[in-house]
């Protein structure tokens, strides 16, 4: 089964020969050595390329374990690269090669070599690519599955697959799995065995089980508005235990960094401000985010805000958390100021979209509430509620477009319809 990610293909394709290091980086296991090592690699024969001028190398393979050794790994790159024609170096999970920044740097020197890697967390990116690359690397961020991803391989209807992508998320070996029992221990055994154990390895993290604790806060609460403060004190009512809000900090950047969850600050819409605290978290993968939580909390509400979110990021959008201000009347005849919540401020260039999400529009009383919060954005910039059960995209009376959920994910052109 072959999965198309055409659009990470296609910036690899549209990035070659630009004298830079192409960075593919993004969550274990979501796809990067696939991209590179088999889509791309079939690009490059496909172009002609001779198979001595592509030279592949995966660091976490344990049979290279020795060339992580950058003394041993160089003069075997250099004795490869033999004559003057173009040379493509695909290396995977990088940063395990010692003194791989200089390494590279090198590599980047040279006329007639094209280089790739991979990397699969954020600090490796913003830190060493950034700072010790001065400006020779080019980054490639990779996502699990999209919905029409997904569905490009999945084997029924429209529906079951929603079910299982709301479930089991988009970590492609998933769909290797015939049973939901296999599928569900995979996540368990991935999330435990890779994640968790890559972040405590590489950070040397003293205390792993305030590190589970915090993970499983965050994975209940994907969407609401939290910091570092609130979760402390979580953690003392609910665990009965104490942590600080600078190693909640901490852990937090963790994830961040080993791309597991992603934020969204909240903006202020009429203001035109951040405001810094609270924060909403989403996980990179709902699947991932289902086994952490044992499949105990599957609520539909939430795991589709967290698919949109993610769909907007895989688009190129930021994504920020909508804040909009109004003085209102209570019983009392007294004003008094309250702040109304847009789900996604997206923006991308001169574009943006206000994106609300509401799994069901069941009566008036319903869409209006939904849809109040928009009514008040003095631009005009376009308004958008994803729902469930929109049978079409339409333009209500109050000029907000409502489509399906099904709509806006398997039309990548869905919002400017």
């Amino acid at each position: 089964m072959e999965i198309r990610r055409d659009r990470y293909l296609e910036t690899l394709i549209s990035k070659k020969h630009n004298r830079l290091i192409k960075v593919i980086t993004g969550i274990r296991r979501c796809g990067k050595s696939y991209l590179l090592f088999k889509l791309f690699r079939d690009h490059l024969v496909s172009a002609k390329v001779p198979d001595d001028h592509v030279i592949e190398m995966a660091f976490d393979a344990y049979e290279n374990t020795a060339y992580r050794d950058p003394k041993l790994f160089f003069p075997y790159l250099k004795s490869r690269i033999n004559d003057e024609g173009m040379h493509y170096v695909l290396l995977d999970e990088v940063q395990l090669l010692g003194e791989f920044e200089a390494v590279l740097n090198s590599l980047a020197r040279m006329q007639n070599v094209d280089v790739y890697v991979t990397g699969s967390n954020a600090r490796f990116l913003s830190k060493d690519i950034i700072t010790e690359f001065r400006g020779r690397g080019d980054e490639v961020h990779m996502h699990p599955l999209t919905f029409a991803e997904f569905m490009s391989v999945y084997p029924g209807d429209r529906d079951s697959g929603w079910k299982e992508y709301v479930l089991y998320g988009g970590i492609p070996l998933v769909l290797q799995f015939a049973t939901s029992d296999q599928k569900a221990d995979f996540l368990r055994n991935l999330f435990e065995e890779t994640y968790i154990s890559d972040i405590v390895g590489r950070h040397h993290v003293r205390n792993k089980s305030e590190l589970a604790e915090l993970l499983n806060i965050i994975s209940s609460a994907i969407g609401s508005l939290t910091n570092p403060n609130k979760l402390s004190l979580t953690f003392k009512s609910v665990k009965n235990k104490t942590i600080s809000p600078n190693t909640i900090r901490t852990y937090i950047e963790y994830f961040e960094d080993s791309f597991l969850i992603d934020s969204a600050f909240r903006y202020d819409v009429k203001g035109k401000k951040y405001i810094n605290t609270p924060l909403k978290y989403y996980f990179t993968d709902l699947g991932l985010r289902n086994a952490r939580l044992n499949f105990r909390q599957v609520e539909e509400t939430h795991a589709m805000e967290n698919i949109i979110f993610n769909e907007l990021k895989v688009r190129g959008y930021n994504v920020d958390v909508g804040v909009v201000t109004s003085n209102e009347i209570n019983k009392s005849g007294k004003s008094i100021r309250k702040q109304l919540e847009i789900d996604f401020v997206c923006n991308k260039a001169s574009k943006r979209y206000y994106v609300q999400s509401a799994l069901r529009l069941s009566d008036e009383s319903k869409r209006e509430r939904e849809q109040r919060s928009l009514l008040m954005v003095p631009d005009a910039f376009k308004k958008v509620i994803i729902t469930k059960d929109a049978p079409a995209p339409l333009y209500n009376e109050d000029g907000i477009l409502v489509m399906s959920i099904f709509d806006f994910l398997l039309d990548e052109d869905s919002l400017e319809r």
